[in-house]
This record gives structure tokens, C-alpha cells and sequence, in this order.
């Protein structure tokens, strides 16, 4: 459905306006700014539209881009295409949620709250830790949040993040922990995961290890190995998860994950041109009170009955600022209500399901491109529903021929780093249908033979 603003204020309620406050024109709102910087003249744009002409307009832009409504995609990389049940957008757009703001005044703000710590809790059950925070912006800055909750416990400057760990948010970490003073260490790969032998240098100066599950090739880290490596040296272990996959995979808790992230987009958010998307965070006991943004806690009042507020906020608003662990402040509740609202509907069994349908699809979709003569798996670990090929050309011919025929194609991974030139990064989820995977395929099949 379209939604248009309104602007409903008429030449007669200007002048009102302008009459009550004491001056005749616009102009003399801004009598405050010297005349000599003030611009003279009139603006280089066109002349206002019309109502319909507006509509028009602003239609036809919108129609220049192509979107996932009109391509089949098998695009991921870090933001995936999923169905968005309509519960999400009935409770999302009910008044009471979209016009709040953050819920300072527990005593008018019981339903916010409560939703908030229901997003909690199925954060932890999903990530299998024990305390978890609201309001994280996405999944990349809650990684490096993470990384300075590591060093800030252990004392120590230096952590290991894996060349694996999605690149853009290794760069959001770069840029987090340069300006804390906080050295980066490259962790290097073989066979498609994390180098073991590599993390045979780990010392007792490093504060965290960072690797994401599965990781930015698609291939399911060991994680347990990691952790006794990092806990042999006092370290923490630091995951970053594409949270489907946890319906089917050992949550990172589980497997020795000290904190773990998420980028909430995959549950009730659309892609969005990239935002906004929503960060999940969960650690253990142990470090809830280094957790960066705000948490809800549940309590009761003075008659016994449960009720919830905000608790443990530290963040400059809140306490002195060289007390703070973040500064971050954006609420990002309505995100976290839709993720909640989408598992809420899914419920366990249904993450399961889902999280079975997405593996299906692509498994089908790598065993049926692999049968392709000249295109090989550009490694051999196990995956979840994200794969990485390598093409006998460069995927951006392959991807522009896709293209051409409705179908949005895969990362082009030579971009990224020349070790993996002519390498195909492509995402599978529930969206797609037999019908879409053999289209993709026997494409592949006519652009490979042209």
C-alpha cells in the first residue's frame, strides 16, 4: 500500500501562525543571520508540483530500481530475502509502538518494555547465553561493540578476528577499535575456515577470538575448537551469526561462545536498501554489566504484580561518561519487535522448519550449479543455506546475462580479494522455489556456453 505524507497547513493558517507570534513574513524568522551571508534570490529547483503530478513523479523514480519484488534473488552476503509473515506488520503499525520513543517512564510504557524483554529472552534462548540488551544498531556494529566488551573484561588490547568474519563488519571493527587503541590481528583461513594452525600464535595478550557462524563464505565454523583455544589463554570467544542457521545449528552458547551477535534483518525486516536492521547481543553472566546499550529487567511493584523497566543502562546518558561502556543511544525497539514478532509466529518448531527449508533449497541449487562443466566449489565445508563457486569467466559477465533474465545473482567475490577472483558468493533461502533454482541454473548453463 502506498503511504504519502500530508502536509495539511493552508496560506490562511500561515498567516494565522505568523500573526500570533508577531511578524508578517517568513523571512524575518531568520532575521538573526546577517544579510550579507544570506542567500539572495531564488533556489535552482523546479517549480512545485501538483498533487498527482507529485505521485507521478516520485512513482517513476521509484520504478528506475530494481527490487526483490520483480527479481528472483540469490543474493545474500549479509542481507537475506525472507517472507515476512503479515502478523509483523499488523502489531508493527499499531500506534502505541511506532510513535514510541524510548520508554524512560515505566509507568506509561508497560507494553514497550515488555515487548523489549520478550526480545531478550528469545535472544538468549536463540544465541544460548544468558543475558542479553536492546537497541544495537545492526549486526555489524554489534560485533565490534562486542570486541570492546572483550577487552574492556580481560584488560586487554588485542584481538584476533578472522579473515573470514563478513568484511565490512571486520571494517566496522577496524574502525571501532582504532580509536580505542585497540590492535586487530588478521586470523588467517585454510579449507574454507578459520586457520587452526594460525591460532597456534595466540598468546595470553589477546583479549577476544572473533569468528563469524557460518561464516562469510557460507562454511560452519568449528566453534568449540576455537573456544578451548581462546580459553586456554584467558581469552574471550566472539561470534557473529546468521541467525536461521541457529535453528538447525548448536546455538554459539553452546559451543563455548563467551558473546554472541546477530543481525536481526533475516526475522520480520526487510532489506530496505540496507537498513535500518537491528544488532542482537547476548553474553554471559558474567559480563552483563559491560553490555553496551540499554537492557529491561522484569520486576514488581508494590502490590506483587510483575512489571518491567529499564536497568543496568550504561551508557553516557545515564552515568558519568568515563563510567559508560557505549555511547550508543539510537532506539532501535521497533526492529526488535519485528524480529520479535516473527519468532513469536515462527515459534521453535517453525525456526526449525525454516531453517530446514533453507538448507533443502540450497544444497539442490549447489549440487545442480556444480553439475555444470567448469564450475567447482570454491571450497568443501559444510554449509548452511550460503555457498561460494568459482566460474570458469568473471561472475559480473554471468551476473549482468542473470540480470538480463529476471534473476538477481551472487556476490562477485574477486571484488573482495584476488585469492578468490572468479569466485561466486550465492545465498538460497525459503523464497525460493524449484522452478527459481532451475531457472538460475540452466542460465548459468546458456551465458557459460554463449
Amino acid at each position: 500500500m502506498k503511504r504519502w505524507s500530508y502536509l495539511p497547513h493552508t496560506e490562511e493558517d500561515r498567516r494565522r501562525m505568523m500573526e500570533a507570534i508577531g511578524i508578517a513574513d517568513i523571512g524575518e524568522l531568520f532575521a538573526d543571520i546577517p544579510e550579507e551571508v544570506r542567500f539572495q534570490g531564488r533556489l535552482n529547483v523546479p517549480e512545485a508540483l501538483s498533487e498527482p503530478e507529485l505521485e507521478r513523479h516520485l512513482s517513476s523514480l521509484a520504478n528506475r530500481n530494481r527490487h526483490v519484488q520483480d527479481l528472483v534473488s540469490f543474493l545474500g552476503a549479509g542481507a537475506y530475502e525472507h517472507h515476512i509473515p503479515a502478523v509483523v506488520d499488523a502489531v508493527l503499525s499499531r500506534a502505541e509502538f511506532y510513535t514510541s520513543y524510548t520508554p524512560y517512564q515505566p509507568e506509561i510504557s508497560q507494553g514497550v518494555l515488555q515487548a523489549i524483554f520478550e526480545y531478550q529472552t528469545m535472544v538468549c534462548e536463540l544465541l544460548g547465553l544468558e543475558v542479553a540488551n536492546a537497541s544495537m544498531y545492526d549486526g555489524a556494529s554489534a560485533l565490534a561493540e562486542a570486541v570492546l566488551v572483550a577487552c574492556a573484561a580481560t584488560g586487554r588490547d588485542r584481538v584476533w578476528v578472522s579473515e573470514l568474519v563478513h568484511p565490512e563488519y571486520r571494517r566496522v571493527i577496524e574502525t571501532y577499535a582504532g580509536a580505542q587503541g585497540v590492535e586487530v590481528v588478521n586470523w588467517g583461513s585454510e579449507g574454507g575456515v578459520s586457520s587452526e594452525k594460525e591460532l597456534e600464535r595466540l598468546d595470553e595478550s589477546a583479549a577476544a577470538v572473533v569468528v563469524q557462524y557460518p561464516n562469510f563464505l557460507g562454511c560452519i565454523e568449528p566453534l568449540r575448537r576455537w573456544s578451548r583455544r581462546s580459553k586456554e589463554v584467558g581469552a574471550l570467544l566472539v561470534t557473529a551469526s546468521y541467525p536461521v542457521a541457529l535453528g538447525l545449528l548448536e546455538s554459539p552458547g553452546a559451543c563455548g561462545a563467551d558473546i554472541a551477535v546477530a543481525e536481526g534483518q533475516p526475522f520480520g525486516n526487510p532489506l530496505s536498501f540496507g537498513g535500518p536492521y537491528v544488532g542482537m547481543m547476548a553474553a554471559t553472566r558474567m559480563l552483563v554489566r559491560r553490555l553496551p546499550g540499554r537492557m529491561v529487567g522484569e520486576t514488581v511493584d508494590r502490590q506483587g504484580r510483575r512489571g518491567f523497566v529499564l536497568t543496568l543502562q550504561a551508557r553516557e546518558q545515564h552515568i558519568r561518561r568515563e563510567k559508560a561502556t557505549s555511547n550508543i543511544c539510537s532506539n532501535q525497539a521497533l526492529n526488535a519487535l519485528a524480529a520479535t514478532v516473527h519468532l513469536a509466529a515462527l515459534g521453535p518448531r517453525g525456526l526449525r522448519e525454516l531453517a530446514e527449508l533453507n538448507f533443502q533449497k540450497a544444497h539442490y541449487a549447489h549440487r545442480r550449479l556444480t553439475e555444470i562443466p567448469g564450475v567447482e566449489p570454491l571450497n568443501d565445508g559444510p554449509f548452511f543455506n550460503e555457498f561460494a563457486l568459482r566460474l570458469p569467466v568473471p561472475p559480473g559477465e554471468v551476473n549482468r546475462f542473470l540480470l538480463s533474465k529476471g534473476i538477481l545473482g551472487g556476490l562477485d567475490l574477486g571484488r573482495l580479494d584476488g585469492r578468490w577472483e572468479n569466485g561466486w558468493l550465492l545465498a538460497v533461502t525459503e523464497r525460493r522455489t524449484r522452478k527459481d533454482i532451475d531457472r538460475l541454473v540452466e542460465s548459468v548453463e546458456e551465458v557459460l556456453k554463449s
